[in-house]
């Protein structure tokens, strides 16, 4: 019979407490020291367990969960190395604003500094990047409880640890923390002693009711009347533009501001903003390069709803003098990387956009503001789709625009950081029914697949209102492919439904956008930066066991995107393309929407 100890008891009243908030996945990577909360999270039935081979991945599938749910997944690891190995999905779902639980496991204090293996400091091994850490005693003594039912910490006779009387205010605050506004990481480094293997006691009662220990209220109250006033008057029969980022808030509402107010909405994939509206400007992006029209659609008036766009072209028109800068963003946000904004609002965006709708009333601008927008918007769509179907080669821009519209209703995209999400905000349609997101936090090309993989596990069991099952798919460079092949390990045995699209183009493409391309020695750029590689990536699936498919033109893109998808089950589209044209393809369509504003 297994001892009953006092970390297992802890372990045990940590996962109650974990459900009782409403917790629904736990995602964890093999590894010893880290057996008490293994063994409490795994016979726990209320929670669906993942567990992945390597750390890395382990930490993004979790952000994906916790991207696509907002609800924090639990993440656990052993300590040393495999600890450090989760830094780069913190910090992403630091600076992304999205809920994680971590659970480092640690080694007690006596074998600390001592040389003791996989023992590193974990005090605060991430830094400021997460809303809280904590480091709960989890014995009462140096062993633990014994089979006889006596403990180094404990009175004989089985009493309470006295860490105990915490076990649920700390669990239950790792929650709250993390589901906070902003959302966030938590970091719970729970150092644990041997025996490792043990059952848990009596574990410490919860709320008779069922609820969580603590509840932590937020408020989307509205904007004071005076402020709100302020603000009326400073956005009422202007000019403007509503710039929808990642976060903007519920897309109904913020079209319905942008109608009264008679603005177009410059709508970021991410935004979920980026639907078939009068309102909707899709093209930001290839609108804004055109110096005459940029000059001529100067707004007096900018509403920034969430994060920033990618387009660098948006940013430096939004950086350019004369408008008056709103940017809205949750409270403990600071979205305003160009530090142009006038007045900063700590709101519920949301909540601001009702608000404004009701105050704006029928103070918009002229019609002819949003006229010229949608206008403009329509030209550059007709010439974009004109271009790429003229071709008969697979370029970048078709791949991302062909992409979103294979899609089925009620899917969920994942777009990679580089040119992926690039190429999605400059030149896919809109489209309703298509839900975006991307880890444009700290902007990194790390775990994207993971992250993926985890959105496809949120979705896992869920039907849409068709009745349908949610599919889930993945936009991402061969780079940013083979940078998280581990999230491959494991995957066609998950009950998921995932279809991972590659840009093969034999490296990053990326920086044939950027200085380095014209101003280095074309050996010297393929060394440092075209990095090109030589992995088949059809045959790295079926190494996997995962089945591919290739795709080499246009018009076999979107058949075998639909095909993949209604199969179910994990798959991967090679889309080759060539990186050499990339940056010509890109001019030619920005030169198409030029000649067909011209005209």
């Amino acid at each position: 019979m297994l001892p009953t100890t006092d970390q297992a008891s802890g372990c045990a009243t940590f996962v109650d407490e974990w459900v009782r908030a409403g917790l629904t996945d736990a995602v964890m990577a093999p590894g010893s020291r880290s057996t008490p909360l293994a063994l409490a999270l795994a016979e726990e039935p209320r929670l669906r367990v993942h567990v992945h081979h390597d750390e890395r991945a382990a930490g993004f599938a979790a952000l994906g969960l916790g991207l696509a749910t907002g609800r924090p997944a639990i993440l656990l690891t052993t300590s040393g190395t495999a600890a450090a190995e989760l830094h780069a999905a913190v910090v992403e779902a630091h600076q992304g604003h999205v809920p994680l639980l971590v659970c480092t496991a640690d080694r007690p204090p006596e074998l600390q500094d001592v040389g003791a293996p996989q023992t590193i400091d974990q005090t605060h091994l991430f830094g400021r990047a997460v809303r809280w850490f904590c480091a709960p005693a989890m014995t009462g003594g140096m062993a633990g409880r014994t089979a006889e039912g006596s403990s180094a910490g404990s009175s004989p006779g089985g009493a309470t640890s006295p860490a105990s009387s915490s076990w649920r205010s700390v669990a239950s605050r790792a929650v709250a923390m993390a589901s906070g506004v902003p959302p966030g990481p938590v970091h719970l480094n729970l150092a644990f002693r041997d025996p490792l293997v043990g059952r848990p006691g009596e574990i410490p009662a919860g709320r008779a009711d069922g609820r969580p220990w603590h509840h932590l209220a937020t408020t989307r109250a509205n904007l004071a009347d005076r402020d709100l006033l302020a603000l009326v008057g400073r956005l009422a029969g202007r000019r403007g533009v509503i710039v929808a980022g990642g976060g903007a808030g519920e897309p109904s509402s913020v079209h319905a501001l942008a109608r009264v107010a008679g603005w177009p909405v410059l709508a970021d994939p991410r935004s979920d903003c980026r639907l078939p509206r009068p309102t909707t400007v899709a093209h930001a992006d290839a609108l804004l390069r055109q110096p005459a029209f940029a000059r001529a659609q100067r707004p007096e008036v900018v509403l920034r709803l969430g994060a920033p766009h990618a387009s660098r072209a948006v940013g430096a028109w939004l950086a350019g003098p004369g408008a008056y800068q709103v940017a809205v963003a949750p409270p403990g946000v600071w979205w305003d990387p160009d530090r142009t904004a006038d007045l900063v609002v700590a709101a519920d965006t949301t909540t601001l956009a009702r608000q404004l709708t009701r105050a704006l009333g029928e103070h918009g601008a002229e019609p002819a503001w949003l006229k010229a927008w949608s206008e403009a918007d329509a030209r550059a769509e007709g010439a974009i789709d004109a271009a790429l179907r003229s071709r008969s080669d697979m370029t970048e821009p078709g791949l991302a625009r062909g992409v979103v519209a294979a899609l089925p209703a009620e899917a969920t995209l994942v777009i990679g950081s580089s040119m992926s999400i690039r190429d999605v905000e400059w030149f896919a349609a809109p489209r309703a029914g298509v839900r975006m997101l991307a880890n444009r936090g700290a902007n990194g090309i790390d775990g994207v697949v993971s992250t993926a993989l985890g959105v496809a596990l949120a979705a896992t069991g869920e039907t849409g209102r068709s009745g349908t099952r949610r599919r889930t798919a993945a936009l991402v460079g061969d780079v940013a492919f083979l940078h998280d092949a581990t999230a491959l390990l494991g995957a066609t045995a998950r009950d998921l439904d995932l279809v991972v699209v590659v840009v093969d183009n034999r490296g990053g493409g990326i920086f044939s956008f950027l200085p380095q391309s014209a101003k280095l020695a074309p050996a010297r750029f393929e060394q440092l930066f075209g990095t090109p590689h030589d992995v088949r990536i059809e045959e790295l699936a079926a190494a996997h066991g995962i089945a591919s498919t290739t795709v080499e033109t246009p018009d076999a893109l979107e058949p075998a995107v639909r095909s993949a998808t209604e199969a179910g089950g994990v798959w991967v589209v090679v889309a080759r393309t060539d990186r050499g044209a990339n940056v010509a393809v890109h001019d030619e369509l920005n030169t198409a929407v030029a000649t067909a504003l011209a005209g």
